[in-house]
């Protein structure tokens, strides 16, 4: 016979209890960039959702050296062409 009473919670072995040191999402949003090498960087934000707190400085560092090199790579680009230089103005001849 069974003695369960309708309606009432059976084991808690039904439900897992939370675990707040468990990771948890931040579900963060991220808006796209335009910039493919700043969104893979920012992306890679994600997998920190899925680590232990231990975890997230590696993820941290590795997406800020993407960042810094992204930046880098601004400066290492040519820029537009220098206005041309407005030519001296004569000198005294001699």
């Amino acid at each position: 016979m069974d003695d369960a009473v309708p309606g009432t919670p059976q084991a808690a072995e039904e439900e897992p209890a939370a675990d707040p040191a468990a990771p948890a999402p931040l579900n963060v949003p991220r808006a796209p960039t335009g910039d493919p090498g700043v969104d893979a960087a920012l992306e890679r934000l994600g997998d920190a959702d899925h680590l232990a707190t231990d975890g997230h400085v590696e993820v941290y560092e590795d997406v800020h050296r993407g960042l810094r090199d992204a930046l880098t790579a601004l400066d290492a680009r040519p820029g537009p062409p220098a206005p041309p230089s407005s030519p001296s103005p004569p000198g005294p001849r001699s």
